[in-house]
């Protein structure tokens, strides 16, 4: 082997196993929110609540305990899917947004709806989509998977059909592929978030699965 292919084929093993080892084997935790479609994560200010958007509203989970703490039911056009979450700046209010950008404000002290800010009466075109801080490049199918890459490091963490992940080095290929076989919807696209030392996962079968970042 000359020196050149050598220096190629140590640089693709050194890719390949910076990709491979992004995160741990095997998942270290899993919070089961229920049988819904994950759709988004926020984690709260102070890192003890995790809010999870789903196919069928959203839900505010203890993140030691696993405990539901509050169900927030969501509807728009008999539409209950939630592709947005987010906490304000001191954690006491969550914003869900679904697919005609319809936001409504929870108090998390009582779990109750305060009010709607935005009811669009419409799918969001491009424009609008941009206009609501969200990528506008996916398609309106799939519009409401805002979470679907993240970067670890010199990697790219990146949801696909069937509910994978794939972990994409450097160079464009991909590395690793986690799968979970429990996931019956082709077109899942699980949401991801990386938060403090941990990669979460969402499935389509309600389980939030965190990795550890190595």
């Amino acid at each position: 082997m000359s020196i050149r292919n050598f220096l190629f084929a140590f640089s693709f093993f050194i890719a390949y196993v910076t990709a491979a080892q992004t995160v741990s084997e095997a998942p270290s935790r899993t919070i089961a929110t229920g049988k819904a479609e994950l759709t988004a994560f926020a984690i709260a200010p102070k890192g003890d609540r995790l809010l999870v958007g789903t196919d069928n509203g959203a839900g505010l989970f203890e993140i030691e305990s696993g405990k539901k703490i509050y169900a927030l039911a969501y509807n728009e056009d008999k539409g209950t899917a939630v592709y947005y979450v987010a906490f304000n700046e001191n954690g006491e209010y969550a914003v869900l947004m679904g697919h005609s950008g319809k936001r409504t404000v929870w108090n998390l002290t009582d779990g109750k709806q305060e009010r709607v800010i935005t009811s669009f009466r419409w799918i969001p075109d491009p424009r609008s989509v941009k206009a609501m801080g969200l990528d506008m490049s996916n398609s309106t199918f799939d519009r409401f998977y805002q979470q679907d890459e993240v970067k670890i490091g010199d990697v790219t963490v990146r949801a696909g059909k069937n509910g994978i992940v794939e972990f994409v080095g450097a160079d464009g290929k991909v590395q690793r592929t986690i799968t979970f076989p429990e996931n019956k919807d082709q077109h899942h696209r699980a949401p991801l978030l990386v938060w403090e030392g941990k990669l979460l996962i969402g499935t389509a079968n309600g389980n939030v699965v965190f990795y550890d970042l190595l």
